[in-house]
């Protein structure tokens, strides 16, 4: 992972629909598959399903998966700035993140216990806020790390330069930061810009989410919308509709295509174009059922032709 000596497995496993869409079932399925096909890095979060994902996967560690033989990765819960801070606060304050040390402190007890365990492995701070000193950010990890609740530091949503002064105050305080997660995908690749080249430049691992781009490159949405996916739930719709435009619908036609060509599925072709990228150190899998897990992590087996990764790339610039 990026600088650091810590070893993951090129795809992870995402767990932010567990205790929701995800039943307890299908959860264990899909860990007891994960795990067997070699997985390690193992996503959730204090915010995921309202904490019920935490839980979900703390009552299957021990059981489904050792807890040494999984890299756990826990978002700190990101919570609305208080009422006194959006009253004084910057422009856009009212929708800044809670990164206090306070917030940020509270939401690693909870994870650890739901999770039932005493540390975790990468953790990870979801936002930039810009009522909060970056100092003061990684003062609280600096804590979490001294005091053994956690192993490596992360980032998440940062832009290119917040990232630079993240990992340059992280380092003289001695915390230096691992990883950086964000979306990334053929759809959308405004991550290859300025956080990525940050990223590379600081020793930093990207941690790249949402492959899919939230199901549009798994060309289920050709000619409809289908019944009961996300672009279906009026509460997901809106990541899903910002792909369905022309561009989109042309991307996702030339991955079919490549698909095709290649005899393997276009989700597998799209999360294997994301693991080769440069920097990329893990990429999250999100599913809904072990079925849908099992699929795409044959990905993980997928060599692409470089001919075939660059004219993907070209239709997707």
């Amino acid at each position: 992972m990026g600088a650091s000596g810590l070893q993951v497995s090129n795809l992870g496993l995402g767990t932010l629909t567990w205790g929701a869409e995800t039943d307890e079932h299908d959860a264990r399925d899909q860990l007891k598959a994960f795990v067997g096909c070699g997985g390690t890095l193992v996503d959730t979060g204090d915010s995921y399903s309202g904490g019920a994902s935490e839980a979900v996967l703390g009552s299957l560690l021990g059981d489904v998966a050792l807890r040494e033989e999984v890299v756990l990765a826990v978002t700190a819960g990101p919570a609305p700035a208080p009422a006194p801070l959006r009253a004084g606060g910057a422009k856009d304050a009212g929708d800044a993140a809670d990164v206090s040390a306070r917030a940020l402190l509270s939401s690693l007890d909870r994870s650890l216990a739901r999770l039932a365990t005493d540390h975790v492995d990468l953790w990870c701070v979801p936002a930039f806020s810009p009522l909060v000193p970056v100092t003061e950010v990684v003062r609280a990890m600096e804590l979490a790390v001294r005091s053994g609740r956690v192993r490596y530091t992360a980032v998440g949503d940062h832009t290119g330069w917040q990232l630079a002064t993240f990992a340059q105050v992280a380092t003289t305080a001695g915390v230096p930061l691992v990883a950086a997660e964000t979306e990334y995908s053929l759809l959308h690749r405004g991550a290859e810009t300025e956080l990525v080249p940050a990223a590379r430049h600081h020793g930093v691992g990207i941690i790249a989410r949402s492959p899919l781009a939230h199901g549009v490159l798994t060309a289920k949405y050709r000619s409809k919308v289908p019944a009961g996916s996300r672009a279906s739930d009026p509460h997901r719709a809106a990541h899903v509709e910002r792909g369905l435009g022309a561009r989109g619908r042309r991307i996702a036609a030339g991955l079919s295509t490549a698909a095709d060509g290649l005899d393997v599925d276009p989700a597998e072709l799209a999360v294997a174009w994301v693991r080769d990228a440069p920097g990329v150190t893990s990429v999250l899998l999100g599913a809904r059922t072990s079925d849908q897990l099992v699929a795409v992590l044959a990905a993980d087996d997928l060599d692409v032709p470089p001919e075939i990764r660059a004219a993907l790339a070209d239709a997707a610039s």
